[in-house]
């Protein structure tokens, strides 16, 4: 079975991977470069997988993504156009970030999750365009800086 070309930004974050979808403009790239930066201040490892376009499959059960060869290693800045980034070539995916309208988004969500490819991911709802919302929210979720 061929991957699936997905939408969406992946990075990791210590040896969890985190898969960011939303529409356009939403604030998939900014919000994975502000956890990347936030990781990395914190002595914890993170790095892009991809942006913009991913490759999903399942592997043994797991949802696994990576970046088409063409735009590995690059992430889009508004204005700028790709750059250049540290990446990794694939991750598991272990948590769905789904950026949509601040409206959308329950005030305390419940466990939700995910079928991507055929993989149940957990799932969190987040603004979009709100990393100052959205950055204790993942924080909390991963169990990172200030959160044990």
């Amino acid at each position: 079975m061929r991957p699936e070309n997905i939408h969406a930004t992946a990075l990791l974050i210590g040896e969890r991977g985190v898969f960011i979808t939303g529409a356009s403009g939403s604030g998939k790239t900014t919000l994975a470069l502000t956890l990347i930066g936030h990781c990395q201040q914190h002595g914890l490892f993170s790095r892009l997988v991809g942006d913009d376009q991913l490759f999903v499959e399942a592997r043994a059960g797991r949802l696994v993504c990576r970046a088409p060869t063409t735009i590995a290693g690059l992430a889009e800045v508004p204005g700028l156009g790709p750059r250049p980034l540290p990446f990794e070539p694939a991750c598991v995916v272990d948590l769905h970030l789904r950026l949509l309208p601040a409206g959308q988004i329950a005030r305390f969500q419940e466990d939700a999750s995910d079928d991507i490819a055929g993989c149940a991911v957990a799932r969190i709802d987040l603004a979009e365009r709100n990393v100052a919302a959205a950055l204790p929210a993942v924080m909390a979720r991963v169990s990172i800086a200030p959160f044990p």
